[in-house]
């Protein structure tokens, strides 16, 4: 998406200090309070260069608003807060001044691979795009900020992006998509296709199944970075056509699945502007080919993205719009997933009844059984999953005794081939624990769940822990829970 620039002089704007969050730094010095910063980012899978010229230029008031990963970290460190409780200006008031330089690629997290890069998909997707605007607009500082924000940027990154950039098309599309062993025969013989036929096409559909299972066994964070280049080679492909159109078909469908998938890895590693970027374009590009099997995805992700990132009516009405996409799909486990999203955000909204309508709806469907109808992409919904995300509406609705119920039948029923989830639904287990009023039993969970982070790297597990440590603060004395405590701040943390 294209941002405006700005090319008159900067503001004469007057910094006015930040006292708030010079408040919150207390009697910590600004290499100390930079330090703890660096350590809370490692928490959640981030990675800053904070230090102590950052703070003090942020206490100055230089740093109006600070840029997404400082904003996901300080919200960690200060929970229940919003960047003006820090001190901020709102990142709307401050939008419109490019801290990049001319030309530059928005950003590593921000893919360069935008629909609106082919005339037929900018038609397609332009109104997602309005609505997902936030997540590419840039923020304000008084100078640039780039020097802080220190995201892996790999140089093999940086050379597709500019073959993107300057239309090398398919050959580096096929090149890309060998990142996950998935060269085709053209790539490999050096001999890029005019267009994409049925390799390509079969290339980028076992892309998205090999996302997938990684994403499975060892969580998101370490995979995000690396899945970003294979989708910008899949557009590409898109871009350079198809042979048939039933080639042209699967690469479409192909694209909305991998855009999803990556997606999902943006949303479980909490990068939550990206996921919804990711997840609007794979809305248009269903919009646009009229794939309902897609469309139902897309909405389903959403859905599961609105509950998490606080905003339950949006999830709600985003379940219920991939209900409507899937109800000619046959597929009863689909339709059973998407009443569990609904269930997730009627759990926001505190509605127990109406929850408890779409719990109930969610286990009638999925005692139907599996069907041939069941998209591929499910292939991780079975009753763990259904126990798993039946646990979460319970937490929201603040009944920890039921939830942590069914966290302990999810973890039981997991596979253990599949680590991530274990670790998921065991942490989900430690917190209900805890929160019930039952310290011991969480800090064993918890240990469990720390036995496990060794395979597995997950924003969305390490929150939970790090949530599950403070309420059994209180508790410290009791040796396993000091055992738990101990364990979890030597946990070494990997960006």
């Amino acid at each position: 998406m294209a941002s405006s620039r700005v090319t008159s002089s900067p503001s004469p704007r007057i910094p006015q200090p930040n006292l708030a969050f010079r408040r919150l730094r207390g009697q910590r010095s600004p290499a100390e309070f930079a330090a703890a910063v660096r350590r809370a980012a490692r928490e959640i899978g981030e990675q800053v260069a904070c230090d102590a010229r950052y703070i003090g230029r942020v206490e100055a008031g230089e740093i109006r608003c600070p840029n997404y990963a400082y904003e996901r970290v300080f919200l960690h460190m200060f929970p229940g807060r919003t960047l003006t409780d820090l001190g901020f200006a709102p990142r709307s008031s401050v939008r419109g001044r490019r801290g990049r330089g001319t030309g530059e690629a928005p950003s590593a997290h921000l893919p360069a691979h935008s629909p609106a890069h082919s005339p037929a998909h900018a038609a397609a997707g332009e109104r997602a795009a309005e609505e997902t605007a936030e997540a590419y607009e840039p923020y304000d500082t008084q100078d640039q900020q780039d020097q802080y924000d220190t995201h892996d940027n790999h140089e093999e990154s940086d050379v597709l992006r500019r073959a993107f950039m300057t239309g090398s098309g398919a050959a580096v599309a096929a090149a890309s998509l060998a990142t996950f062993g998935l060269a085709t025969d053209a790539a490999a013989a050096g001999r890029p296709p005019r267009r994409a036929g049925t390799g390509e096409a079969a290339a980028l559909e076992e892309a998205v199944r090999k996302i997938r299972l990684l994403d499975d066994r060892h969580g998101a964070d370490g995979l995000y970075r690396r899945a970003a280049a294979p989708l910008r080679a899949a557009y590409a492909l898109l871009d350079a056509g198809a042979t048939r159109q039933t080639t042209a078909d699967r690469l479409h469908a192909g694209v909305g699945e991998l855009t999803l998938s990556v997606g999902w890895l943006a949303h479980d590693s909490g990068r939550f502007d990206d996921a919804r970027s990711h997840y609007a374009e794979a809305l248009a590009t269903a919009r646009m080919t009229g794939d309902d099997p897609l469309e139902a995805h897309a909405f389903c992700n959403t859905a599961f993205l609105a509950r998490d990132a606080g905003r339950p009516r949006e999830a709600v009405r985003a379940a219920q719009a991939a209900q409507r996409a899937a109800r000619g799909l046959g597929s009863a486990r689909l339709l059973s997933l998407l009443a569990l999203r609904e269930a997730g955000g009627w759990a926001g909204l505190a509605d127990r009844a109406a929850c408890e309508r779409a719990l109930a709806r969610a286990q009638t469907l999925f005692d139907r059984g599996p069907s041939d109808a069941d998209p591929e992409w499910m292939s991780f919904y079975g009753e763990a999953e259904l126990e798993g995300l039946e646990a979460q509406c319970w937490s929201a609705l603040g009944d920890w005794e039921r939830a942590a119920r069914h966290a302990r039948r999810a973890a039981r029923l997991q596979d253990p081939h599949f680590t991530r989830n274990t670790a998921l639904y065991t942490a989900e287990l430690a917190d209900d624990l805890a929160r019930g009023g039952r310290p011991d039993e969480a800090a064993a969970a918890g240990l469990r769940v720390l036995d496990l982070m060794d395979q597995v790297q997950s924003s969305r597990i390490l929150t939970m822990l790090s949530g599950t440590a403070r309420v059994l603060l209180p508790h410290r004395r009791t040796p396993g829970v000091a055992q738990f405590l101990e364990r979890h701040a030597d946990l070494p943390r990997t960006a």
